[in-house]
């Protein structure tokens, strides 16, 4: 299921009882953002839309598909930022959708003064989706690459 978008969920909880919260809770749970499957959801929702395979991310964001999958499904969790930022260019997200699953994930978002940050958003506005040159063009500015995690 799609996840709302929040004024839809807003116009919605202006004409809902308190009777009828455990309903609305119920029906709207895709859209929550303190789901603990929130993150998952989302992320497969998007990858869904854009018709890009999971299997297909794992290979581009350079993640085992074993613990992709436990990433994404939210049966392990990493306190390593760049994993979902790595999972999101793997994925063809865009910066907003790529702010989305970090604040879904429990990560700040993209930050544009913060030079690395800045280096990742003008790569994704850019529609630079593979790995190696994000990581190329952070390194040409002197910054970090992003860090790969293993299991």
């Amino acid at each position: 299921m799609q996840p709302k978008p929040t004024d839809e969920l807003d116009e919605i909880l202006e004409n809902t009882r308190p009777g009828q919260l455990d309903r609305y809770l119920r029906d709207n749970r895709s859209s929550m953002t303190d789901d603990p499957k929130a993150f998952y959801y989302y992320m497969k929702n998007v990858l869904a839309e854009k018709r890009i395979k999971l299997k297909d991310v794992y290979i581009a964001a350079d993640v085992s598909e074993s613990y992709g999958s436990k990433i994404i499904r939210m049966e392990k969790h990493t306190k390593n930022r760049d994993v979902i930022i790595r999972l999101c260019i793997g994925g063809h997200f865009s910066w907003k959708q790529t702010d989305k699953a970090l604040k879904l994930y429990g990560f700040n978002e993209l930050y544009a003064k913060n030079k690395r940050d800045a280096c990742i958003i003008v790569a994704l506005n850019n529609r630079i989706f593979d790995l190696y040159r994000v990581n190329d063009m952070l390194e040409e500015q002197g910054l970090s690459p992003l860090e790969k995690e293993t299991e």
